[in-house]
Formats: C-alpha cells, structure tokens, sequence
C-alpha cells in the first residue's frame, strides 16, 4: 500500500468537503444510501399534497425537495437555519414569492397560530407543540427523521466510543411526545438499512461534511483507521455500514 499516496487523495477529498445546499453529488456513485427503505418520503408526501393546502417545509437545506413538489408559490413557506443555505434559499426561493423566513429554532418558528395545513420536515429538528401550534384543525405533520443509531458502526471505525449525539431520536421517544401535544398518529416506521461506500475517500468526504456524527475526524487524526478502512476495501470491494430511520405521521 503507498500510504503517501491514499493520504494525499484522503486529504484532497478532505479539503473538497464544502456543501451548497445539501447536494451530495460530489460522491454520486461512489456511495449507496436510502436504496431500500420500507416508506417513500417523496410519495407519502404527495399522497397529502393537495394544490388548495398552505405548507411549510421547516428545515429545507436548500430548497431542493421543496421546489420539486411543484407547489403553488403563494401557497409554499420555508425556513432554514444553517447560514450558507440561509442565503441559498433567500436567492432562489424568495423571488418566487415563496415565504422563506430563518429560523434555527423549532421552538420558535416565526409563523401565526394555525397558519398550515401540512408542514414538511426531512432530517430536520422539530418540537411537537410548536408544530401543534402552527397547524390548522385536521393538519398534518410528515416527517422522516435521522435515528440515533445512524452511522454508528462506521463511527466506530474511525473515532471509536464517540457518545451519541442525539440519544433521544428513536421512534418511540418521538412518538410518545406527539401524542403528549395533542396530535394523532396516523404512519410511523422506523428501519435500519445499508450504507455502502465503494472508495474511502468518499467516506472522507462524508465525515467531514456530516460533523456532529464524526465530531473531531480529520485525516491526519484518524489515518491509521482510514488505512484499515482501505484493506478492508482492497480485500471486500466496499465499507459498509448501517442507517437508522424513522418516519412520522401525525395529525392535529
């Protein structure tokens, strides 16, 4: 193995890990995630879209999922709390007449009383009594969450008893907050499917970008595990590790 060669690609793809919304193009094709998860976000949100709704998409990275509902404009809100995307989505939503507003807190989320009729959340935060709060009689909530467990194993392979960043992110946690505020559940799921990996250098850039699970990792301080990482790869043709989802329905 030329070890002075893997660190300089390593470190390369380290330096590249920059993200403009949240496109992962950068690694497509080097990686496989989400290939077979029990539920479609993008269809059970179409199942309850209807053009007459007023929505919100809380924690809309940059739009992306949002513009591709094709929803009425006037009838469209977004927030976003990370900066970079803050300032993505006031260039590319705003002059659309969408109602884009920041917002980093989902305790606070600078809309009246009952101003919805479905708010979307895809790996977002969220807080089940302002969300309460916001939706209309009958509304919906539909989200689908990073679990606790996410990554844990590739975690473990390179930053070794990391604690769990958000330990109370399991469906049944959530689920009994939900029904404490009031709502009605109407779907939930929860699964724990593969995430592949076909060069490490992809990985690199995964961790670096996904920091709160890899908090700390760099090249330099886990090159040794990255080195085992690529015998593992040279010997199996892939790292593999696992994702954790769930999914939440709920109505007011």
């Amino acid at each position: 193995m030329d070890r002075a060669h893997f660190r300089a690609v390593w470190e390369q793809e380290e330096q590249a890990a920059h993200i403009h919304g949240w496109d992962f193009s950068h690694i497509s094709g080097r990686y496989e995630v989400e290939r077979d998860l029990p539920w479609s976000y993008g269809g059970l949100v179409r199942e309850y879209l209807d053009s007459s709704l007023d929505i919100l998409d809380y924690d809309t990275g940059g739009g992306e999922f949002l513009l591709s509902l094709n929803h009425p404009y006037e009838k469209t809100a977004a927030t976003e709390g990370y900066p970079p995307n803050v300032r993505l989505c006031r260039e590319k939503l705003s002059p659309l007449g969408i109602d884009f507003r920041a917002c980093d807190d989902p305790s606070g989320i600078p809309f009246e009383d009952q101003s919805f009729d479905l708010i979307l959340n895809r790996h977002g935060n969220f807080h089940a009594g302002e969300l309460f709060r916001l939706l209309r009689p009958g509304g919906v909530f539909l989200t689908e969450q990073v679990g606790r467990d996410n990554d844990r194993d590739l975690v473990e392979l390179v930053l070794p008893g990391t604690p769990l960043p958000f330990p109370e992110l399991t469906l049944a946690r959530q689920q009994k907050g939900f029904e404490a505020a009031g709502f009605h559940m109407l779907k939930a799921g929860e699964a724990y499917r593969p995430i592949r990996f076909y060069d490490v250098g992809a990985f690199v850039w995964f961790a670096r970008i996904i920091q709160w699970e890899f908090p700390g990792f760099s090249v330099d301080r886990c090159f040794e595990r990255l080195v085992e990482m690529q015998k593992v790869l040279d010997r199996e043709g892939v790292i593999q590790g696992t994702i954790h989802r769930y999914l939440i329905v709920a109505q007011k």
